[in-house]
């Protein structure tokens, strides 16, 4: 096995943990056996765990980078909400499974959130890696796209922190209940399109 593949393999192998056992739970012994390599070998590749990790992390964040819409968004900067004048609730549903499904389905996302979900109450660092990614990032998207909308006199003016609340919270509990039970990813999917179509149903002009 060349070594940037081996290198590839490690950290495959050590998400696939990392999402099952914990960050905590997993020894540098399970990985190396996962791979096929001896621990040893293992050394040439990485410092130790948390050289692992932080690789698993900056792959997983690469990820958001490339294809989260919670990324680099500004709702105040024309240059971002050029193309977005004019959407409608079917518009946002769209945009709404399509980040769902890519966050279900991703293998680094989907896996690195279940590590966060598991490691956030014993790790300082992916606890608050945890809270920027699943709650801080997605308020901040909801509520620029609510005040932008409102702005747009598309929604009704209320106050667009507990209308992003609102809007956010029941997808969070349906994203949780597909990790759980990935069958369900079709019924969840059809009460996030209900869910925003009513939500604008409330709040449109």
């Amino acid at each position: 096995m060349e070594k940037s593949n081996t290198r590839k393999e490690i950290l495959k192998a050590s998400l696939d943990l990392f999402s099952v056992n914990g960050y905590e739970a997993t020894s540098i012994s399970q990985i190396a056996d996962a791979v096929g390599i001896r621990k040893a070998s293992l050394y040439s590749h990485f410092a130790g765990k948390q050289d692992i990790l932080d690789a698993v992390i900056d792959i997983t964040l690469d990820g958001y980078v490339v294809h989260s819409i919670f990324r680099n968004s500004d709702w105040s900067d024309p240059a971002f909400t050029n193309d977005k004048t004019g959407m409608t609730a079917e518009d946002v549903a769209d945009m709404v499974m399509a980040q769902i499904r890519y966050i279900l389905h991703d293998p680094f996302i989907s896996k690195g959130r279940k590590m966060l979900q598991i490691e956030q109450f014993r790790n300082r660092k992916l606890a608050e890696l945890q809270t920027k990614l699943n709650y801080e990032d997605i308020l901040k998207y909801f509520k620029g796209m609510i005040r932008f909308m409102i702005g747009q006199n598309v929604l009704k003016s209320a106050d667009p922190d507990i209308m992003a609340a609102q809007f956010v919270s029941p997808i969070t509990v349906w994203i949780n209940l597909c990790d759980r039970e990935p069958e369900r990813e079709d019924e969840v999917l059809e009460l996030v399109n209900k869910h925003v179509i009513q939500f604008f149903e409330v709040y449109g002009k």
